[in-house]
């Protein structure tokens, strides 16, 4: 545990170095394209909930191209963002998306995509090598936003990287609230499949995070759905197998000030009506000014929910042997 604990206590390192880099100058752009996996993808998604309200839509792909019609159509900005720079799906589309013509900027340590940018003379932001993906948000999340302010797509983001920084550097301290609030959380969770809800731009991002932390870190399964999308489907999810499932399931809800009003009453009566076929085992509220530093308040909870479940799991956070092994495999299946 304590190796990704040290990498997950860099967050407020890593904001700071976003705080201090410069921002390419890439001209105008209200449409973005994001494309990345993994602990590189989610990087868009936050960059997404940060840029909506700027009148910026930014989409985020997940996958090989090809570059699809509606983006040939409004030529976006292509953001290529990838940790290791040598990610197969990242590296697909975007050259597809140098094939089409459109415009990219990238976001990485090197490898290919590191290379194709000096190829063709793209904007490039450089980060620091030698982390695990999941580990590496603030660098990424950090470029990702500079390269949006480049483009005239969000204002200046300094302050809000300030403000995350320290109640990041605060909140991963043991003994922290924050600290005190994962451990209630993992604690209530032991031995449940997690699921994580969230309700809005910020909060159902920050689940998507919650999920996939909990996979990558403690290899347990979890999944997450958003409100009020699941009051429409998954809350009857509930009614055939509460033998099973208040034994096995646990739902953790997520909540933002950007939240619909209506959001708020939706998860009293979703518990009220689930509550008995599956264990609510606790909710986190969002802090901070900024959209970044909410983003960044929910997100450090998770993180270390998920070191405490790979703890009480008796793993190790840090590999991930199925993904490598099945790199291999696509690997051996190219020769």
């Amino acid at each position: 545990m304590s190796d990704m604990l040290t990498q997950i206590k860099g967050l407020a390192s890593q904001l700071r170095w976003a705080a201090e880099i410069d921002a390419p100058s890439i001209g105008t752009h209200s449409e973005v394209l994001c494309v990345g996996m993994g602990g590189s993808g989610i990087s868009g998604d936050y960059a997404a909930a940060i840029a909506e309200p700027f009148g910026t839509r930014v989409s985020v792909h997940k996958g090989y191209g090809p570059v699809p019609p509606w983006a040939i159509r409004l030529r976006p900005l292509v953001v290529a963002v990838s940790y290791s720079g040598n990610t197969e799906e990242t590296l697909d589309f975007t050259v597809s998306a140098r094939d089409t013509g459109l415009p990219v900027a990238v976001v990485t340590t090197g490898g290919r995509l590191g290379k194709m940018a000096e190829d063709e003379d793209w904007a490039k932001i450089d980060l620091p090598a030698g982390l695990q993906p999941r580990a590496a948000l603030g660098y990424l999340l950090g470029a990702a936003l500079r390269v949006l302010e480049g483009a005239h797509a969000v204002d200046d983001q300094r302050l809000a990287f300030v403000e995350a920084a320290e109640f990041a550097g605060r909140a991963v301290e043991e003994g922290s609230d924050t600290w005190k609030k994962a451990e209630e959380i993992a604690g209530a969770l032991s031995g449940r499949i997690p699921i994580i809800y969230g309700g809005g731009p910020i909060s159902g991002v920050v689940a998507q995070r919650w999920k996939t932390q909990i996979n990558e870190n403690a290899k347990m399964p979890a999944w997450w759905s958003v409100l009020p999308e699941l009051d429409h489907n998954e809350i009857t999810s509930w009614e055939t197998m509460p033998e099973v499932t208040k034994d096995l399931l646990g739902v953790v809800a997520l909540t933002d000030r950007g939240d619909h009003d209506r959001v708020a009453s939706r998860i009293d009566f979703t518990r009220d009506l689930t509550s008995d076929a599956v264990p609510w085992v606790g909710q986190v509220g969002s802090s901070g000014t900024f959209p970044l530093t909410r983003l960044v308040s929910l997100t450090v909870t998770g993180d270390l929910v998920s070191l405490l479940l790979a703890e009480q799991a008796g793993v190790d956070p840090v590999p991930v042997n199925t993904i490598e092994k099945l790199k291999k495999l696509l690997a051996k299946e190219d020769e």
